[in-house]
């Protein structure tokens, strides 16, 4: 039996939308979350006076051994269906979606959007389905959820899918392309089996709809891109980096350079779950001996690559930014806090090229002096000290960054275009 394909899927929408229990009801329907866990789980939820929520608990249960620091079996958010082997990218509140899209640990290849029929559409569903559309997710699906509490009537799915494709052609998606269903987490409806209760729906389950979705090309083919993670110093091995392989290879012999410092060094032995490998595959979080490279030449937030084609350090990088909350707005001059893939740095915005339209995506007619919630702009940022920072088009994962301030993401972006530093 050939290994099925891996499809990273996050499920994105207001939070009163349905989500966790969605979730949660796959993850029992396809045999992810066993009989006994949900009748646990059921027995803790009806203790607590919320009997309807044994799904979401799937979820939320985790939430809180993830908050006591207790490492939880992986598995758990992990279903497969008879195509691909999915992993959910749990993204429970606005900023903490932001912030898990951004830092690549787990860039989504498909959203499934959650709106509930009951309450239509809200402020998060818009900037959830914006924000999917910045950060380059381009596949797709609506779950019209909580069928159950309007009487599963065809006109009320009908009224909220017509406002959804609205909002969805608005923000630049083809519509035409995208699956619309009726669901219910709570009652199981179109889940992973057709519902009697929607005889006037005749597509595919939610499980057939995320088996339509494509797994992108992994980019083997590019260079090497590690971000290091961390950076470990062990008797009798020298320098341990640890970090994941987000473009290319990594074998032992190769020739690697780490920037922004410019050091270079030879990959000797690679491991990965304390098993040796003789090629680190893009998506493998490895740990690694650096020979050559000393410790202080090396540490979390900067990326290695082959020795032949370094990774850029930029001087200043021009990338299309949506603003998500801000309390007053951002103007030239502006120097917030950056992350992208395991960097922080400080970042000055230099100049505002061009504001556009979020409904349309068209240049705005207003003037580019500032730019407040909701605005979507193109910026010229500097980062004030060298920093790795890549194309989006060409190395995604080091392409995307959120913008945090105040204690919160302010703002997230893709980069269109790197000036190199001069070295």
């Amino acid at each position: 039996m050939a290994e099925k394909q891996h499809l990273n899927l996050v499920f994105i929408g207001h939070v009163d939308s349905g989500k966790s229990t969605s979730v949660g009801r796959i993850l029992y329907e396809t045999g992810a979350v066993s009989e006994q866990v949900l009748k646990r789980l059921k027995d803790e939820a009806s203790k607590l006076g919320k009997a309807t929520f044994e799904f979401a608990f799937v979820m939320d249960s985790l939430k809180e051994e993830r908050e006591r620091g207790v490492t939880i079996d992986i598995a758990h958010r992990e279903f497969e269906t008879n195509k691909y082997h999915c992993t959910i990218i749990d993204a429970p509140g606005h900023r903490d979606f932001v912030k898990n899209m951004i830092t690549g640990a787990s860039q989504a290849d498909a959203a499934v959007l959650l709106i509930s029929v009951k309450d239509g559409i809200q402020p998060q569903t818009k900037e959830h389905a914006f924000l999917a559309k910045v950060l380059g997710i381009n596949q797709i699906a609506v779950d019209l959820n909580k069928m159950d509490a309007v009487g599963y009537k065809e006109e009320e799915y009908k009224k909220v899918k017509e406002e959804a494709i609205k909002l969805l052609k608005g923000i630049g998606y083809k519509t035409d392309d995208i699956a619309f269903l009726p669901g219910s987490g709570y009652a199981g409806d179109n889940i992973t089996k057709k519902s009697e209760n929607t005889p006037w729906y005749n597509g595919p389950t939610l499980i057939e709809i995320i088996n339509s979705f494509e797994v992108p090309k992994k980019p083997t083919d590019k260079p090497l891109r590690l971000p290091v993670q961390d950076v470990f110093t062990i008797t009798g091995h020298g320098t341990v980096p640890v970090g994941r392989v987000e473009t290319g290879v990594m074998k032992p012999g190769d020739s690697v350079i780490v920037m922004p410092s410019g050091a270079t060094g030879e990959v000797k032995k690679i491991e990965m779950h304390h098993q040796e490998l003789s090629i680190a595959n893009t998506g493998d979080n490895v740990g690694f001996n650096l020979k050559g490279v000393e410790k202080k030449d090396i540490k979390r937030g900067d990326v290695i690559g082959p020795k032949s084609d370094p990774p850029t350090v930029a001087e200043e990088f021009t990338a299309q930014v949506v603003v998500l909350n801000h309390p007053t707005a951002i103007s030239v001059g502006y120097t917030p806090v950056l992350h992208v893939h395991t960097a922080q740095f400080a970042g000055q915005v230099i100049e505002i090229v061009e504001k556009k339209d979020p409904k349309t995506g068209q240049p705005s007619a207003e003037g580019k002096d500032f730019i407040k919630t909701g605005d979507v702009a193109i910026l010229r940022i500097k980062p004030l000290k060298p920093i790795v920072i890549e194309k989006f088009a060409e190395y995604p994962p080091l392409g995307r960054f959120a913008i945090r301030d105040m204690g919160q993401t302010v703002a997230a972006g893709v980069v269109l275009d790197v000036k190199k530093k001069a070295m």
